[in-house]
């Protein structure tokens, strides 16, 4: 499983077209290329869990690449919040549901080459873990050196293809990050993206010579996917001055210490936050108890062009949608069944839905501007890590404009279609039919035939 990391579906589709990734190109034309849903939020890290653990990030615990822990169990630093850029991505595996198993710890031996989940792997099976490594990648990203991360993934491109050629492994996920790195830096249709996909193509290209070469290849499954997509970034919308400004005190990254803070304000992607409130709770308040305190807050929010979706939850089971100039509606759930009612409007613009399966709430969505949101939506907010108030960014927008040593001209992490569709590329063509990134465990370890758990959220489509 290779993640060409921020890949969108139509800029991978018009490179093969163009005959610039001939590898890729082959595997479309012996299997399928297909579009599929990603995670909400649509982020690196989060976005990986569907891929590693058949599960939707919040329903594991990443409800985002920063949230802040009520509880005080998990991030017990003075501000008691976590943020998986840096150092401390090393506790994800600790952070994660340990009763959701991921992919290395049921298809043994595996590789994880950049793979922000990493557990089951034993040290050796992790490529991008060394110290001499690590300081590499650290340095090209605070000096933001764009073709810097095409070296690197030229490196770990190599060195996986190597490690697959002279070792026998059941499941490797090597993740590239190059795309996402450039199309932050110029667009994700810019000539530098598309030498990071030529890597990719390279990749893949390396992998099938080699294992062709040895009889493999016959009964190799290889596949390559996308995290998230990516859209333009024209303003930032820097919540945490804006807050200041409004006189909130604020917890945020890279100075999330304010233990008196008024709103912990959680970025993701960029285009998606967390915020929360009334922080000297250990238990997570619903919407109904905080409106009365914070609903001129919210107002004030709707009011900002950089809003485009306000999700506000009221219960573990519903939440409440606004949208500025659409209206409000509600979204109820519950064994596996999505209800969605228009209020004062209709802001995902998909009309009344009542007791959706999964599958027709897909159906109901996928060709909206927000695939999928009901049952993300669901599964984001059922997650007791996540925040009060979760915003998604109207396009040309993020919620982020300091720490950012690559000033971002694109972005991601919102519900939006250019964020929420990733391709999906198969070497040999699905039973089913692909539609989200968490059927790709379980269809993995159909294919491996390892038994699938029950547990998992994903389906096979194999």
């Amino acid at each position: 499983m290779i993640i060409a990391d921020g890949v969108r579906p139509d800029t991978l589709g018009r490179s093969i077209a163009g005959g610039h990734l001939p590898a890729l190109a082959a595997l479309r034309d012996e299997g399928q290329l297909s579009t599929v849903t990603s995670a909400f939020p649509s982020v690196t890290g989060p976005a990986y869990a569907p891929f590693l653990m058949g599960r939707y990030p919040g329903s594991i615990g990443l409800p985002g690449l920063r949230w802040y822990d009520r509880s005080r169990r998990i991030a017990r630093l003075s501000g008691h919040a976590r943020s998986y850029v840096g150092a401390e991505m090393r506790f994800v595996d600790r952070d994660i549901d340990r009763a959701s198993p991921t992919i290395f710890e049921l298809a043994k031996p595996s590789l994880g080459a950049l793979s922000v989940i990493g557990r089951g792997l034993r040290r050796r099976e992790r490529i991008g873990q060394s110290p001499a490594f690590v300081a590499r990648a650290a340095a090209t990203h605070f000096r933001g050196n764009v073709r810097g991360w095409l070296a690197i993934d030229r490196l770990v491109g190599e060195e996986a293809a190597h490690r697959l050629r002279t070792e026998r492994v059941r499941f490797a996920f090597i993740a590239l990050t190059g795309i996402d790195k450039t199309s932050h830096a110029e667009g994700h249709d810019a000539p530098i993206v598309g030498d990071a996909m030529r890597i990719v193509d390279d990749t893949v290209a390396q992998i099938r010579s080699d294992a062709e070469r040895d009889g493999r290849w016959e009964k190799m499954s290889l596949w390559v996917g996308s995290d998230h997509g990516h859209s333009p970034v024209r303003e930032h919308e820097d919540l945490v001055a804006l807050l200041a400004e409004w006189g909130f005190s604020t917890l945020a990254h890279p100075w999330a210490f304010n233990s008196s803070a008024d709103i912990a304000v959680m970025v993701s992607g960029n285009a998606m936050t967390h915020l929360y409130m009334e922080l000297e709770q250990k238990t997570r308040p619903w919407w109904p108890a905080l409106g009365g305190r914070w609903n001129d807050l919210v107002e004030r929010l709707l009011s900002r062009a950089s809003v485009d979706l306000m999700i506000l939850p009221t219960s573990a089971a519903s939440c409440e949608i606004r949208a500025p100039g659409r209206g409000s509606a509600t979204l109820v759930w519950g064994e596996s069944r999505y209800s969605y009612t228009p209020v004062s409007g209709d802001p995902l613009g998909i009309g009344e839905q009542n007791s959706l399966s999964e599958g027709e709430a897909y159906e109901a969505t996928i060709e909206s501007d927000y695939p999928d949101a009901l049952v993300q939506i669901a599964h984001l907010i059922a997650s007791p890590r996540s925040g009060d108030i979760i915003l998604s960014a109207a396009r040309d927008w993020d919620y982020r404009a300091r720490y950012e040593p690559i000033p971002h001209v694109s972005s991601h992490g919102a519900l939006h279609r250019e964020h929420m569709l990733v391709p999906l590329l198969l070497n040999r063509p699905a039973v089913g039919i692909p539609r989200r990134t968490v059927d790709v465990m379980p269809s993995a370890l159909a294919a491996l035939g390892i038994t699938i758990p029950k547990t998992l959220d994903g389906i096979s489509f194999f």
